[in-house]
């Protein structure tokens, strides 16, 4: 061996080279169709959560037992969990020992809290009203991270000018604005609120997905003009198959591209405000086009009995959302 080599090229002794030799040969021996190849493994669906919501629906009392809903997202053979956070009690949100159970439970199941689904109200003129929403959601913010959850659903609130929620539906989702103001007034109301969570959020690590829900959330550009605006990686869209009641496949391939988080809408038996035929096979689709690879959290909210919905519902996602 050539001098000043002897780091370069070291002996090999006779146990090591059995054990090269049998490595080798041993790779050899793998049929070449069970080899790996590059990205071979890459993961062929999109994973599929139970938003809680699917089973409390604000009306049964026997299924707002968070605990209850997440055995129910394992017995089902869901993917992970959102969390509706309306369906914590006051108690429990102030125990921080509730909550950490919650997070204990889902790990023994096997279940990640993928995300969780907040309200709050930026459309007001009253200043006063919109910090004590920003304050609410910093809060909500800080709740998903002693979770452990990724991303917060999050909306714009509303005028609030309809007579209750039915009525609202029945306009489809539309109110006029409040005497003396437009929605023009409204969007820098709602931009300057986000920006004031933004900081908490990315300190947090919790991504805030605004969702097309009513209020100046009603149409696509309505959400991408708060998006833009703010212009940050911690303000993306939590795209809703459901809410658009116009013009519906054209807003939700304009907002597919900004999606981090997507919510699927099940109407079996009927829905309770309406009923919308949603074709899940294009949906997906779309989304992969766009290289959507993130959740898929079903929304269930037909008249029949989840015990059977679900479960069909669980099933045409995961069809649909195969790659």
């Amino acid at each position: 061996m050539l001098k000043g080599r002897e780091n370069a090229y070291p002996y090999m002794n006779r146990k090591q080279f059995l054990q090269s030799s049998l490595a080798t040969a041993a790779a050899a021996a793998i049929p070449a169709t069970l080899r790996a190849e590059p990205h071979a493994q890459t993961r062929r669906s999109n994973p599929i959560a139970l938003s809680t919501y699917s089973l409390w629906r604000f009306r049964n009392d026997e299924l707002r037992d968070l605990h209850r809903c997440i055995d129910l997202a394992s017995e089902f053979g869901f993917d992970g969990v959102e969390l509706l956070l309306y369906q914590f009690e006051q108690n429990n949100l102030l125990s921080n020992s509730y909550v950490q159970s919650l997070k204990r439970h889902a790990f023994r199941l096997g279940l990640p809290l993928c995300a969780m689904s907040t309200h709050q109200g930026f459309v007001s003129p009253d200043r006063e009203k919109r910090q004590r929403n920003i304050d609410l959601t910093i809060s909500q913010i800080e709740l998903c991270a002693r979770l452990g959850i990724p991303t917060m659903r999050v909306n714009t609130g509303r005028w609030g000018t309809s007579g209750n929620f039915d009525e609202l539906m029945a306009n489809k989702g539309k109110e006029p604005p409040l005497e003396g103001y437009s929605e023009d007034d409204a969007f820098p109301w709602v931009i300057e609120a986000f920006e004031k969570c933004l900081p908490t959020a990315e300190k947090l690590g919790v991504v805030l997905g605004l969702e097309n829900h009513w209020g100046l959330g009603l149409t696509a550009r309505g959400v991408l003009r708060i998006v833009d605006a703010i212009d940050s990686p911690w303000m993306r869209v939590t795209l809703d198959t459901g809410n658009f009641l116009e013009n519906r496949e054209a807003q939700l391939e304009e907002l597919a591209a900004h999606a981090y988080f997507v919510q699927a809408k099940t109407y079996y038996g009927g829905g309770q405000w309406y009923e919308l035929d949603i074709d899940y096979d294009e949906i997906a689709a779309m989304l992969h086009r766009h290289d959507y690879r993130g959740w898929v959290s079903l929304e269930f909210e037909g008249m029949e009995d989840y015990r059977t919905a679900i479960p069909k519902s669980l099933a045409r996602l995961r069809q649909a959302f195969a790659r």
